[in-house]
């Protein structure tokens, strides 16, 4: 008796203080004082110097610069797993380390690192981030939200690990992206850790492998589809909406049969957004106004040619055209500027098959039957043959056909553009249509050019260029800032184009000619408070947000940002 009352003595007082040491949220490890230390049960549990928020960033980051071994990938994995460990353990050292380090730390906390994080979600998974929202318990998805981490929550970023990144079905491994995604939510647009909340939608997987594995921690079974697909998915929004009604829903790495649908079926019923289709088109939206600048043309006057039909590549056409329409054009008119090529070839409307969304963009055949091919014969209209018979001043590839931007198909497009806009936008980097350096090699440097992944610098003579990555870091934080900030109720087609305009507005060229297409990374949390204001100004004007002036609007933005600091 004597024993068991002593341990339960012995438990209570120092439970409270393992509690707070166990918790990232409010852990701040040898950063307490010595005052806390005593208040919180803390005295022996932590080392006896106590560090201040710097010392700790700088310590954490020696950490990760000590990873060292393997080949590249594998050591870029096993640095975003130290720093995963330090966001488990301690959330504002972790964004201060972010906040410190963005350029070094972005492609480890991301893409391209967060592709092979994806893949190895089950072997590296250490403790629980975010929920598994599985179909296994669809008849009850309110009691499971109910267990979220934290009542409170502004940002859900859901997947549901079909098409990652161009790797394919990750099953519930793609929970690392949504997890990634947040975590540049709160590095770049300032939105509260503690109000965020990462969710895979596990439907099985059509991967045996995965399956097979015997350390796969998803449901092991064929991914579910048609009906029972969808009434899942609208089971999962109708618990959102019940226990998060006023959430931001981000869609993130969706199928492309899935993808469009589900944003059309949810947009104006809730707060919500895809950013594989919306978020990407701002960025290349944003990307192309700068290039339109300095190759002295207008967004309207862009021809454009489009290789890749899924949802994002379709995405991102609408944004463009939107674009061409606000700087003067008649939508007709920037329709027709517009040609979209799948695996097959030149979209047309006498195909079977096509969605609407891609139907808009389909060509009739009467329309290229003066390019000397068969227009019966999809195959002959490929990329080479568009190229060379409609001269684009744009080439977009979001079709993961590594190489497709040939030698070829570049010096045609050059020979005929002063400065070719050239955006082979495919991830990861194994996947993009073309090498920057052979563009500007290609092109004798005269290309403009943005990526979907993190290249090198190009050289070109004595001089290098920094390569613009078309990173949807750019926009969905600013988004998410600007939509938080003013209580915005929907995402509308028009915020997400003044996201884009505004980023444009921001491109290095506007200052030198020579310049990348969009900011520095460093500087993309100062960028993306402009975004936000931006959007939250149109969220007021398209009246999905409380009536504030434009000052509100500022102050408003400002004030919603969350920095990475020691709190009260």
């Amino acid at each position: 008796m004597g024993t068991s009352r002593d341990a339960a003595t012995h438990d209570d007082p120092a439970r409270g203080g393992v509690e707070v040491l166990q918790d990232p949220l409010r852990n701040r490890g040898t950063a307490f004082t010595e005052a806390e230390r005593d208040a919180l049960s803390l005295r022996g549990l932590l080392p006896p110097h106590v560090e201040d928020l710097e010392d700790q960033a700088r310590r954490a980051w020696s950490s990760v610069q000590d990873v060292q071994g393997g080949d590249d990938t594998s050591r870029d994995l096993a640095r975003h797993i130290t720093l995963r460990a330090l966001q488990d353990t301690n959330e504002t050292v972790f964004y201060k380390v972010l906040a410190d380090h963005v350029e070094e730390a972005l492609p480890l906390v991301y893409t391209p690192t967060v592709g092979a994080a994806c893949q190895r979600f089950s072997q590296i998974y250490r403790r629980p981030r975010g929920m598994f929202v599985s179909y296994p318990d669809r008849h009850r998805l309110r009691e499971v939200l109910r267990n979220r981490p934290q009542g409170a929550v502004d940002v859900i970023v859901v997947t549901d690990g079909q098409r990652i990144l161009g790797l394919g079905d990750q099953g519930v491994g793609g929970l690392g992206i949504p997890i990634g995604k947040l975590s540049l939510y709160t590095a770049i647009g300032g939105i509260d850790p503690a109000r965020t909340l990462p969710v895979v939608l596990d439907v099985g997987t059509d991967d045996e492998d995965l399956r097979a594995d015997p350390a796969y921690l998803g449901w092991r079974h064929e991914r579910i589809t048609g009906d029972d697909y969808d009434d899942f998915v609208a089971a999962f929004v109708d618990a959102v909406r019940a226990e998060l009604p006023h959430v931001l829903l981000q869609w993130e790495d969706f199928a492309s049969t899935h993808a469009l649908p589900i944003l059309d079926r949810y947009r104006d019923r809730l707060l919500t957004f895809n950013d594989d289709i919306q978020g990407t088109a701002a960025v290349v939206a944003g990307a192309m106004a700068g290039a339109a600048a300095v190759s002295g043309t207008r967004l309207r006057d862009q021809r454009v040619v489009m290789l890749g039909a899924g949802s994002a590549g379709i995405g991102v056409l609408e944004s463009l055209v939107q674009a061409m329409v606000a700087d003067g054009a008649e939508e007709g008119e920037a329709l027709s500027n517009v040609y979209v090529l799948d695996v097959g070839g030149l979209l047309l409307t006498s195909q079977d098959g096509l969605v609407p969304a891609q139907a808009r963009f389909a060509k009739d055949p009467a329309a290229v039957s003066g390019w000397g091919v068969d227009v019966d014969d999809r195959a002959s209209l490929d990329l080479a043959t568009v190229v060379a018979n409609v001269h684009p001043t744009t080439l977009v590839g979001l079709s993961t056909a590594h190489g497709a931007f040939t030698r070829d198909v570049v010096t045609d497009m050059a020979a005929h553009v002063e400065r070719p806009i050239i955006l082979p936008l495919s991830n990861p980097t194994s996947r993009a249509e073309a090498d920057p350096q052979d563009l500007s090699d290609w092109t004798d440097g005269k290309a403009l050019v943005a990526t979907g992944s993190p290249f090198p610098p190009v050289r070109h003579g004595q001089h290098h260029r920094r390569v613009a990555q078309c990173n949807n870091v750019y926009v969905f934080p600013a988004v998410g800032l600007g939509v938080v900030a003013v209580g915005a109720t929907r995402v509308t087609d028009a915020m997400m184009l003044a996201a884009a305009l505004e980023l444009g507005r921001r491109s290095p060229v506007h200052d030198d000619p020579d310049g990348a297409l969009l900011p520095e990374v460093v500087d993309m949390p100062g960028t993306a408070v402009h975004i936000a204001v931006a959007v939250a100004r149109q969220a007021v004007a398209d009246g999905v947000a409380p009536r504030l002036d434009d000052d509100e609007v500022v102050r408003a933005v400002h004030a919603a940002r969350w920095t990475p600091a020691y709190r009260d």
